[in-house]
Parts: C-alpha cells; sequence; structure tokens
C-alpha cells in the first residue's frame, strides 16, 4: 500500500483550503488492509473519503481529503 499526502495550495483562500491524501491498494494486498487505513485515517485523521478508482488490473486508489485550518494570532504582535 502506497501514501501520498498532497498538501493545499497556497494562493487559495482559506474557505477553500483542502490537504489531500491518496491511498493506492496493488492488487496483491487485500481489501480489508484497504478499509482499515481507510478507517483509521477517517476516524484518527479528520479525514473524508471522496473518491475511489478501481483499475482494470485490480489495484485502488483511495482519495481522502481534510480542511486545512490557519491559526490567526490574536497576541496583536506584542513579540512574546
Amino acid at each position: 500500500m502506497l501514501q501520498e499526502l498532497i498538501k493545499a495550495p497556497l494562493h487559495l483562500n482559506n474557505d477553500d483550503r483542502y490537504e489531500y491524501l491518496v491511498i493506492t491498494s496493488f492488487p496483491a494486498e487485500s481489501k480489508h488492509v484497504a478499509r482499515a487505513a481507510l478507517r483509521e485515517h477517517s476516524d484518527n485523521g479528520k479525514w473524508e473519503h471522496i473518491r475511489t478508482l478501481r483499475y482494470e488490473g485490480g489495484a485502488s486508489k483511495y482519495w481522502m481529503r481534510r480542511k486545512v485550518i490557519r491559526v490567526v494570532s490574536t497576541l496583536g504582535g506584542s513579540g512574546l
């Protein structure tokens, strides 16, 4: 199984920013392993499943995304 993290582009405003996780499952691997990885990411990492692509040879790709939340300082530049 291969997992690839795609960062959110910086030119989008904060309401439209997501980061993506692409999980690739190969034909020789059990589907239970892929399901367990999807479940773990969605439960613990706040990822949501958005797309599944199944290839002719038996491989599968699963796309997950989560919203990027940027923290804005409320200190007002006090220099702490």
